[in-house]
């Protein structure tokens, strides 16, 4: 059996597929200002999920954490992510990419 070579560690693929679908859901809901917040913030998280594919333990479960809080975080009635979840998520992905040096992806 052929094993396929990927350019990402098996986590990684898992975490930016849960981005990829929660952002999916997201732009059935979100319009303006707030879907480019959402589309932002994913783009952030992608990034910074094969960026630390490599990094410390602690940095990843730092990006998981993020990835989870954005994708996991629900303040809203329904299925669709609130505008104060999305600020909450802002502030939470920041913090990991402050801590984790990469003051250019700040969203």
């Amino acid at each position: 059996m052929a094993v396929e070579e990927r350019g990402f560690e098996p986590g990684t693929d898992v975490l930016i597929r849960k981005v990829d679908s929660h952002l999916a859901v997201v732009r059935a809901g979100l319009h303006g200002p707030e879907l480019e917040l959402a589309e932002r913030l994913a783009g952030c998280l992608r990034e910074l999920v094969a960026s630390t594919a490599q990094a410390s333990a602690a940095d990843r479960g730092q990006v998981r954490a993020a990835v989870h809080f954005f994708v996991l975080r629900r303040e809203s009635r329904g299925r669709l992510l609130a505008v104060r979840s999305l600020a909450a998520a802002q502030r939470v992905v920041n913090r990991v990419v402050l801590h984790l040096g990469r003051p250019d992806l700040l969203v």
